[in-house]
């Protein structure tokens, strides 16, 4: 199985999921840091449609200035065009497997999906 993470290596979470996944020698692991490869919101879109999650869900607060910028009141289409140009802006991490996707918040989430 294949899965790829739209990884932070800054953020806890994101480094407990890919070790979750790095641990299982049944998943083959695709890591994109997002900070370096940001997602364009056609993508950002598609991921959060197979999450079951509004882009707004998707949506990081915390160490952002997503408030201030009103990105809390915008609609889903604004939010995923200041997303995809400014990923600080994109909660993670994102796990995307053929059996689906999670916002792996807590990390054990990512259980399943694989």
């Amino acid at each position: 199985m294949k899965a790829t993470i739209w990884h932070n290596p800054k953020c806890g979470t994101s480094r407990k999921t890919l070790a979750i996944l790095e641990s299982l020698s049944k998943v083959e692991v695709e890591v994109i840091e997002y900070l370096k490869r940001p997602p364009t919101a056609e993508k950002l879109a598609q991921l959060y449609k197979d999450a079951g999650i509004s882009p707004n869900e998707g949506l990081r607060l915390r160490g952002t200035d997503a408030e201030e910028r009103g990105l809390t009141q915008a609609t889903g289409t604004e939010v995923l065009a200041a997303m995809a140009a400014d990923p600080n802006l994109i909660e993670r991490p994102i796990v995307e497997t053929e059996k689906g996707v999670r916002l792996c918040r807590p990390q054990d989430i990512v259980l399943e999906i694989l």
